[in-house]
């Protein structure tokens, strides 16, 4: 029936008429229609009656539930208010009543306006704020059908009223506007109050609604909280999965608004994080209770999965009876558990079901007990308690007895004894719940929002409310909630979000037993502004049960594996099913790949070989014929001697520098000649050590150039004897460009020939230190030079110079004794062609083995320097040192070989070995050698 203020209201005129028709039939909607479409099945000793059950109970008929009881505070400023007194119920439509999140949540509200109101806060001076709280019993329906009442005051009042007195006064109006509403446990329920209020403007706070839907300003415009979203607590729980290092998981979710937004957040944070979904499974809850048969088959489908971390998102009644199904499937300890704050810490959830509770972490917002409340809770009796209309019942529930002169209800009728009312509640058979901070916070919300705008409209000085706040404005309480910011009762600070959620922060819990045996919810950690810190305060061991780990004695603790396959080994790569990255087959990896990711072998480069671990490249260390090489060793101590030697003939050959042997030998030539020498042994030194861009370079310039200097004295030498006796055949006149000077310019234009191509080689191709890999487990430094046939464009020219020389050293074979170094150079040349075939052989047959050609290179020079100087000087060193009386200038041509040439037209030309002077030729008729 339409209350009489309903027809005033219908009277008005135009567009008020159109509001009020609107607002009637939400109302009578809510009220008759979806109240009676949430009604479930009663069994048969209930009767309908109107909106309740009319019950034959054991001693006499009586209603259930008594839906007109209310917990109703008068004030100035009313506030209505929902709690989820009662539990749900498959056949009635509340259950039994909810001792930690009904009981207590409804006395913290109580406690907390009892703090506002007192005179020793005088909150707000001769104000005070007064509460309208229903009982939603966990249904959204019903809570909705409970909220009309909350919006009835703003109904009549909608206009004005269309009749008068008649003093010509508007009639009054004993239904009580409300300025706010804290409501309600559940998000489902929250949902359809919000949609209800914000027609109204009425701002509305909840103190456990976490669904994340909530949270959008254009649907809830008026909705507020003091918990934070379900977007925040599935950001915490992704992080425990990674803390955890689970890959594999399972999620278990109710069939509401709360558990289905956090099961799509889930969803797509943990796809983000590359952790892939097990099983999903529902537990029933909006559309009716499950029976035990269906949590059975929600374990014996976790088991189907190698999947051992499940992750519940849902409420204690739910869990508990999944936590049930686990022990009768003899399942306990299989699962490691991750919760929600829907069961994270609450009786329901774990109570007689410890064991199979054991080692859960769940997240629960951040809160702090409220200071004081615990002692007033254990001093609340029934008999005095009278503004709690449900008090006695949770006093029978608590006992388990029959309040004299109670209601009779489905319950406390199988109670086979009477309470005294002096029964004591004790830390025993008391549990506090954990989130109560919100419920005072939300409170709190209101009185600061009243007070500042108590303080705006009618003055900090004024006593009482005044005129501006007798009409509750909607939109100004609510700028006001988005801005306050106090220390609650429970001592932390508080301020909403700027989307009118509550702080991100969070508590880790984790169920284990504590030093004496029991069980206990241990905060271990912390969820802060997406950051998650693990702690622990009272014992060492952060999680328990089967995967219990020693803090102190690991560094990185290790935890539960939850995942699709055992981990590969760590040469093993993961080779994941199509369609399902999570799922996979080990694969091995071959000898020169290493594992970047979990997922891939990729070849370590060129240089480099696979950890043992696998799990990076190391460098292959760099080979080159370094000091301490056995062959390296071997070449320099060959050059060392080489070095000694040509020093020891440098040495003589400057003692004796004014000789006939050492003028006859070309004394100038000879210096150079054995300059050459002592940088062909040098070279040696430069190819043992580590190549670099500068020692490339010389090298490049080195090599080509001792031997066009040894190579250019000698054939200058040879070029000189071949011209002195050509031209003794045809003229009696001295040849041209025989004088040392002359010598010097023209072994100079010849050396000058190498140094020319060195520089164009330089610049052509720079030189370059580089890594060059014969085969896959090689790595040598080289000279990019020392690669294919590059040093023969060094080589070629001294090459020539050798062949021209031996050329020469054939041709001038049948000179005449007297001028016998010819042969030496003969012998020279012959040998250095067998040792340049030689190494030419190997240089092109080593191309893969760099410290091979490198070691061939260093004793080949080596060699043909040592040959140069013992064909060349050591004749001349014999008659130095061990025969210095044939180390004299003697007559170049005797007189009898004059005689025999002018008689028998052939000449005897004689001298020493080796006693070739540069001015021999100046006593020698050349006329007489044209007999030769």
């Amino acid at each position: 029936m339409i209350p009489r203020t309903m027809h005033a209201a219908s009277h008005r005129t135009g567009s008020g008429l159109t509001v009020v028709v609107a607002y009637v039939s939400v109302w009578f909607f809510t009220l008759f229609g979806a109240g009676v479409l949430a009604i479930p099945d009663m069994s048969e000793n209930a009767i309908r009656n109107g909106k309740t059950f009319l019950f034959q109970g054991k001693y006499t008929n009586y209603t259930w539930p008594n839906r007109d009881l209310a917990s109703n505070i008068d004030g100035q400023l009313i506030l209505g208010a929902l709690h989820m007194v009662h539990s749900r119920s498959k056949d009635k439509i509340c259950g039994r009543i909810m001792p930690q999140g009904g009981i207590q949540a409804l006395e913290t509200m109580l406690y907390t306006l009892d703090y506002i109101n007192s005179n020793k806060t005088n909150f707000i001076p001769g104000v005070k704020i007064g509460v309208l709280a229903k009982d939603d019993c966990d249904r959204d329906i019903y809570g909705l059908e409970q909220a009309v009442d909350f919006i009835r005051g703003s109904i009549a009042n909608i206009g004005g009223s269309a009749y008068k007195c008649k003093d010509g006064s508007n009639p009054e109006n004993d239904m009580k506007i409300i300025s706010g509403v804290i409501a309600a446990p559940s998000s489902v329920t929250s949902i359809q109050v919000a949609n209800l209020l914000k027609l109204f403007k009425i701002p509305q706070i909840s103190f456990f609604s976490t669904s994340s839907v909530l949270s959008n300003r254009e649907r809830f415009p008026y909705f507020l909280r003091t918990i934070p979203s379900d977007v925040n607590q599935a950001q915490a729980i992704v992080e425990l999965v990674k803390m955890l290092k689970w890959t594999y998981v399972s999620l278990v979710y109710e069939e509401s608004s709360y558990g289905i937004q956090g099961f799509n957040e889930l969803s797509k944070l943990l796809n983000e994080n590359g952790i892939c979904k097990a099983a999903t499974e529902t537990l029933l809850k909006d559309s009716g209770v499950a029976p035990q048969e269906a949590y059975d088959q929600i374990v014996k489908n976790l088991l189907k999965t190698n999947a051992r971390g499940v992750i519940i998102f849902g409420s204690d009644q739910e869990v508990g009876q999944l936590m049930k199904a686990v022990n009768r499937q003899g399942e306990t300890g299989t699962f490691a558990w991750i919760g929600s704050d829907g069961w994270g810490g609450r009786g329901l959830a774990f109570r007689g079901m410890e064991q199979e509770v054991e080692g859960a972490v769940t997240v629960q917002p951040l809160a702090n007990e409220v200071q004081g409340f615990k002692e007033y809770f254990l001093n609340l009796r029934p008999s005095t308690n009278i503004r709690n209309p449900w008090f006695i019942e949770y006093w029978e529930e608590l006992f388990s007895c029959k309040y004299p002169g109670s209601p009779w209800t489905p319950y406390n009728e199988n109670y086979d004894r009477t309470c005294s009312g002096d029964e004591t509640v004790t830390e025993d058979n008391f549990e506090l719940e954990g989130q109560l901070q919100f419920v005072s916070d939300a409170v709190l919300a209101y009185a600061h929002a009243f007070k500042r705008i108590h303080h705006q409209l009618c003055g900090k000085d004024h006593y009482g409310l005044c005129t501006a706040m007798e009409n509750p404005n909607g939109d100004r309480l609510k700028h006001q909630l988005l801005r306050v910011h106090f220390k609650g009762l429970s001592g932390q600070d508080f301020r909403f979000l700027s989307n009118g959620d509550g702080p991100s922060r969070y508590r880790i819990l984790n169920f284990r037993r504590n030093k004496f045996g029991d069980y206990e919810w241990e905060s271990v950690g912390f969820f802060r502004d997406g950051n998650l810190t693990i702690v622990s305060y009272k014992t060492r061991y952060i999680f328990s049960s089967s995967w219990m780990v020693d803090m102190f004695r690991q560094e990185e603790p290790e935890h539960p594996s939850s995942m699709c396959n055992k981990p590969c080994k760590f040469y093993e790569r993961r080779k994941p099913f199509l369609g399902n990255p999570c799922c996979w087959t080990c694969e091995a990896c071959n000898a020169y790949e290493y594992l970047p990711t979990k997922n891939a072998c990729v070849e370590c480069p060129m240089g480099t070989l696979p950890a043992f671990t696998k799990t990076h490249c190391i460098e292959i260390p760099k080979r080159y014929l370094n000091y301490a090489n056995g062959i390296a060793i071997g070449a320099m101590a060959f050059a060392s001697l080489g070095v000694c030697a040509s020093s020891l003939v440098m040495f003589v050959f400057v003692v004796y520098k004014d000789t006939p042997v050492v003028k006859a030998s070309g004394r100038e030539l000879s210096f150079v000649l054995l300059a050459g020498i002592m940088l062909c042994y040098g070279v040696t030194f430069a190819l043992v050590s580590r190549p670099s861009l500068v020692l490339c370079g010389m090298l490049k310039m080195g090599m080509g150039l001792c031997f066009s200097i040894c190579y250019s004295a000698i054939l200058t030498k040879t070029n000189r004897i071949s011209r002195i006796f050509r031209a003794g055949k045809r003229t009696v006149k001295r040849p041209k460009f025989i004088s040392p000077e002359s010598q010097l310019i023209i072994c100079g234009a010849l050396v000058g020939i190498q140094l020319l191509i060195g520089l164009v080689w330089l610049l052509i191709r720079p030189p370059e230190a580089m890594s060059y890999y014969a085969n896959r487990d090689d790595h040598q430094l080289v000279c990019r030079a020392a690669l294919g046939s590059s040093y023969m464009i060094g080589f070629s020219y001294p090459i020539l110079l050798v062949v021209v020389c031996t050329v020469y050293a054939v041709l001038t074979r049948k000179i005449p004794e007297a001028f016998n170094e010819s042969k030496y150079i003969g012998f020279t040349m012959y040998t250095t062609c067998i040792i340049w075939l030689a190494f030419v052989v190997i240089y092109f047959t080593t191309a893969s083995n760099i410290e091979m050609r490198q070691a061939t290179m260093c004793f080949s020079i080596s060699l043909s320097a040592t040959v140069v100087l013992i064909c060349m000087f050591a004749p001349k060193l014999y008659i130095i040192i061990l025969h210095p009386e044939r180390n004299v200038r003697q007559s170049m041509v005797a007189k009898s070989a004059l005689s025999n040439k002018l008689n028998n037209a052939s000449s005897a030309l004689r001298v020493d070995s080796g006693t070739q002077s540069d001015g021999m030729f100046d006593d020698l008729d050349l006329s007489s050698a044209t007999a030769l």
